[in-house]
C-alpha cells in the first residue's frame, strides 16, 4: 500500500487575510518559496517516486521546488485543487466576519456551503476519492501530493474518523507535510503538519 506525503503549499499574500480559493495568479511570496524549499528538503530520502499537485499556481510553485529537489516531474490533478468558495472567493476575512452564513460555515461545515461554492463534505469526498485513485495507480510507492490546507485537513479528518465539524482541531500550516500510510487495516496518519 502507498504512503502519501501531503504538502500544503507555501505562504502567499492571501494567507490569513482573504480567501484565495481558485483565483488565478496567487503566487508564493518570498516566505512561501523558503517554506517550499524546506518542505522539499524534508522529503529527501523518503523514497518518493511520484509527485502530484493542485493546478493552482501557489501549489504548482511549491511542487516545482519538490520536483527540483527530488528529480521528479509534477503531474497536475484537478481534484487536488482548493475548496471552491463561490461568492466568498477574494473576500477578506474582515469582510466576512459579520456574515451569519460565514459564522455558521466555521462551526457547522458538514451542513453549510459557501454561496455558489462546494460544501466541505463535497471537498472531502473529492480528495479522498482522488487519493484512493492514486493509491490504486501506485501500490507500494511513496507519493508526494501538493495541495491546500482545507483539502488536506478534510482527508486527514476522514482517515482519523473525525467529523468534518471538528475541522479546526487540526492545524495544517503553510509549507507543512503530513503523512498518511495506506495499510490493509486502513489508513494510518503517521505525521501531522511537519514544519
Amino acid at each position: 500500500m502507498p504512503t502519501f506525503y501531503l504538502v500544503r503549499h507555501g505562504h502567499n499574500d492571501f494567507v490569513g487575510k482573504r480567501i484565495a480559493g481558485w483565483l488565478p495568479d496567487v503566487h508564493l511570496n518570498a516566505e512561501g518559496r523558503e517554506q517550499a524549499a524546506r518542505a522539499a528538503a524534508r522529503l529527501v530520502g523518503r523514497g518518493i517516486t511520484r509527485l502530484y499537485t493542485s493546478p493552482l499556481e501557489r501549489a504548482r510553485e511549491t511542487a516545482e521546488s519538490v520536483a527540483q529537489t527530488l528529480g521528479l516531474e509534477p503531474v497536475v490533478r484537478e481534484n487536488l485543487g482548493e475548496v471552491r468558495y463561490g461568492e466568498w472567493t477574494g473576500k477578506t476575512f474582515a469582510e466576512l466576519q459579520d456574515e451569519p452564513l460565514w459564522k455558521l460555515y466555521n462551526t457547522y461545515r458538514s451542513g453549510t456551503r459557501a454561496p455558489g461554492g462546494e460544501s466541505m463534505l463535497d471537498c472531502q469526498h473529492r480528495i479522498v476519492t482522488e487519493l484512493e485513485c492514486l493509491a490504486e495507480m501506485h501500490p507500494g510507492e511513496s507519493v508526494a501530493v501538493v495541495s491546500h490546507g482545507d483539502i488536506i485537513r478534510s482527508a486527514l479528518l476522514f482517515w482519523l474518523g473525525m467529523p468534518i465539524d471538528l475541522f479546526h482541531r487540526i492545524e495544517v500550516r503553510v509549507g507543512s507535510v503530513s503523512v498518511a500510510r495506506m495499510e490493509a487495516r486502513g489508513v494510518v496518519v503517521a505525521g501531522l503538519g511537519w514544519e
